[in-house]
């Protein structure tokens, strides 16, 4: 601390002379000119005035060095650097002064946004799932129903070298109780001139009784029984032959007739 006189009086005019002559001699010397400068000065002033001079403490300013600086938030606290005129400016680090752009990424939300589609899409599905199971079920057919499916009919009420025509399943079925001549007849086709190559045996289970769909595997049209070329089925619509094994001989169709599926059980014959 050092001390600095004040007073509050007038002043003569030989007290202002020695405070001007006083003051203006202290200027570049130190602390201890100053002190000097002080005592004489009270002293010249108590003897020409009589005025009573007090003193008081005051603190000493602080110098540049020893001032606080302040820096912004997160700041490296390096002193700002002035340059002087005509100097070359340093680019400071990048690093410094660039934020982690890994911490503002929008990565994280992006793959927040997929795992929730995902999420949604997977709970979508599964609920999608369960109506379709629901309605196919709702659709299929009950039991009482797939009983009707199958139709039956004995083979007593066939007599022997007749068609009877059944309706299954909203389609026609023929049924042939075969004689020995139709059997022989159907073994004796050489298989290798067929379109739609099968022995009779492939078409039948007992060689008595010829089972077979009765729509022409053209466009589905139906043929009539003991007609055309082959003494088999013929089908008016686009004059398609069939032997009497049901086997495509002459016309468009591709195939022969097709064979359900049926079983011979006691007698009867049972298809679907």
């Amino acid at each position: 601390m050092s001390n600095r006189t004040t007073f509050v009086a007038p002043l003569s005019a030989a007290a202002s002379a020695a405070a001007k002559h006083l003051s203006g001699g202290s200027h570049g010397h130190g602390h201890a000119v100053s002190g000097a400068v002080s005592a004489a000065f009270r002293a010249s002033v108590s003897q020409s005035s009589g005025v009573t001079l007090r003193t008081a403490a005051v603190a000493p300013l602080a110098s540049l060095s020893s001032q606080k600086r302040f820096y912004a938030a997160g700041y490296n606290k390096e002193p700002l650097t002035v340059l002087a005129d005509g100097a070359d400016a340093t680019v400071p680090p990048k690093n410094k002064y660039l934020k982690d752009t890994a911490k503002y990424s929008d990565a994280g939300s992006r793959n927040a946004a997929y795992t929730l589609i995902g999420a949604f899409g997977f709970v979508q599905a599964v609920a999608v799932k369960d109506i379709a199971v629901n309605l196919v079920s709702s659709l299929a057919a009950s039991a009482d129903v797939l009983a009707l499916a199958k139709i039956e009919v004995n083979q007593a009420d066939i007599p022997e070298g007749k068609n009877v025509v059944l309706k299954w399943r909203g389609k026609p079925v023929f049924i042939r109780h075969r004689t020995a001549a139709d059997i022989a007849e159907a073994n004796s086709v050489d298989i290798a001139h067929l379109r739609h190559k099968e022995t009779d045996a492939e078409r039948v289970k007992e060689p008595e009784w010829l089972v077979m769909m009765g729509v022409c595997t053209h466009l589905g049209c139906v043929p009539i029984g003991e007609a055309g070329d082959y003494n088999g089925w013929f089908c008016p619509c686009h004059g398609s032959h069939y032997d009497i094994s049901g086997r495509i001989r002459k016309g468009p169709a591709p195939l022969n007739l097709e064979i359900p599926p049926y079983e011979m059980i006691e007698g009867r014959i049972v298809i679907g």
